[in-house]
């Protein structure tokens, strides 16, 4: 069998499935990344999504972006909503349904602004081209309780006044008359009055976080185990065209079933 496997036929066969067991491991290393991508998300969020909130001074300063691990820091602010409209965000999904996420801007100290994504309302049931009703901000001063994110980047579309196609900071702040915009914004938990009472109507709380972990794993496992399949091939058709060459291997006798006997 040797004779058959030492040819240049199966030789660069062979050479074939070696590529494709360097390739399958790479492939496997990939997916093994993303894996643990994700599973180093999740441990962040059980870090910081249900943590006592920190005062936002101590989180983020300036207008620096926010750093990758603070990202779903837990923070709490008492001030007030800048006079500046609200703005809305298309195209953002809650649940099934799309919609439009609600962005305010929200008075820091030194003259800074953060963005507050207050949530999610449904489409207008006037048409696609009215927009929707949007509850106001709290009047006066007002406790806010949230997630720090980072913004999002801008996709370049040119939008009405008053809409943004992304989670763009920088597009907030040109909309909002070149507000010094926070660098990250406050995906909002809660609104409440100094008293404690309810800050009145806003809209829909947006959906938690995904903590799936997707199918990455046991993609890098197949790839893993597909190193050998090339390999394996190989073998067996060595094999084959050695039985049906060699004089010398004689072939098993075919086995008889019931039903060929009661056929003869």
């Amino acid at each position: 069998m040797l004779r058959i496997l030492f040819t240049r036929r199966w030789l660069t066969a062979l050479a074939a499935a070696a590529l494709f067991a360097v390739a399958s491991y790479y492939l496997g290393v990939w997916q093994w990344g993303r894996h643990e991508t994700k599973v180093a998300r999740n441990a962040l969020l059980d870090a910081h999504y249900r943590a006592a909130p920190e005062p936002i001074d101590d989180v983020l300063g300036g207008t620096t972006a926010l750093r990758a691990d603070q990202d779903w820091t837990r923070v709490t602010i008492t001030g007030s909503y800048a006079g500046n409209p609200q703005l809305l965000v298309r195209n953002r999904v809650r649940g099934s349904a799309t919609g439009y996420e609600v962005l305010a801007p929200f008075r820091l100290t030194a003259g800074r602004v953060l963005v507050v994504d207050r949530g999610w309302v449904a489409l207008s049931d006037r048409g696609a081209a009215a927009l929707p009703d949007v509850p106001p901000v709290p009047a006066g001063v007002v406790t806010v309780v949230g997630w720090l994110r980072p913004g999002e980047a801008s996709d370049g579309h040119r939008m009405p006044a008053g809409q943004l196609a992304t989670l763009d900071l920088a597009g907030a702040a040109a909309q909002w008359g070149g507000a010094a915009v926070a660098g990250a914004y406050l995906n909002l938990q809660t609104e409440s009055l100094p008293d404690g009472g309810a800050a009145g109507p806003r809209p829909l709380t947006l959906d938690p976080p995904d903590r799936d972990l997707g199918p990455h794993q046991a993609y890098a496992y197949q790839w893993w185990l597909f190193m050998v399949a090339g390999f394996g091939l190989v073998i067996l058709g060595v094999r084959r065209e050695w039985r049906e060459t060699d004089p010398d291997c004689v072939p098993r006798p075919k086995k008889v079933r019931i039903w060929d006997e009661e056929d003869e």
